[in-house]
């Protein structure tokens, strides 16, 4: 599976101009995963192409897509009302493309936030579960369990991946959060990971192989919910 299988689309956003997607479903694929990229980086980051290839060479399909701000290349995020909008439109555009298979949404940093707080205002249509690559639970230097507070009206499964050096999500405060989820929620802590899924030379591993494990992590948990 490439980065040059994917399927080019563009979505239709209610109140806001339409943005570019990219689709790359297996020929075996079993689940198709709907992720938005982080606050700073677009669907073509590197990291994003990275996922998308793993899960596809899982057998995962991927449809990622950017946020309207990204598509016309402003730094500055949308409002949350557009955000949800753009998440929701991707969404239906995954269940139109791959009909008959189960749908998990979510994505990095702020792409998994935002799709958080949408399906917590109205559930997604057909999602089974949401996939959170580095959920920030505070910004940078200032912790805060604030923005978790959606997260009790969820009422689907939900996974956390969480480097164990995430610098947006105190594990002293995440850890309290997903245990009150109850069986909802689970946590894979990655050791020694920064909230990119980064890690030092000093930890032993390389960041190829960290992103090995978020991916079977991401895989085994997804079959559950999915088969």
């Amino acid at each position: 599976m490439k980065t040059a299988d994917a399927k080019k689309l563009e979505i239709a956003i209610p109140d806001a101009a339409p943005v570019s997607a990219l689709l790359i479903r297996p020929e075996r694929a079993w689940a198709v995963y709907v992720f938005a990229h982080g606050a700073g980086a677009g669907m073509n980051h590197k990291s994003m192409e990275t996922i998308a290839v793993g899960l596809g060479e899982r057998d995962i399909a991927t449809l990622r897509y950017q946020f309207p701000y990204m598509e016309k290349g402003s730094k500055r995020p949308d409002q949350p009302q557009v955000a949800h909008a753009a998440v929701r439109a991707a969404v239906a555009e995954a269940g139109r493309c791959c009909p008959s298979l189960p749908l998990i949404a979510g994505g990095k940093s702020f792409g998994g936030r935002m799709t958080s707080q949408a399906q917590a205002i109205s559930p997604l249509p057909g999602v089974r579960g949401l996939a959170f690559l580095g959920f920030p639970l505070h910004p940078a230097g200032k912790p805060s369990q604030d923005r978790a507070k959606h997260l009790a009206d969820i009422q689907i499964p939900m996974l956390f991946l969480q480097g164990t050096r995430d610098g947006l999500a105190e594990l002293s405060l995440l850890e309290p959060v997903v245990k009150g989820l109850g069986s909802r929620a689970t946590l894979h802590l990655v050791q020694a990971a920064d909230h990119s899924f980064h890690v030092l030379k000093s930890s032993g591993r390389n960041d190829g192989e960290v992103m090995d494990e978020v991916l079977e992590a991401f895989a085994a948990w997804a079959e559950g919910i999915a088969v």
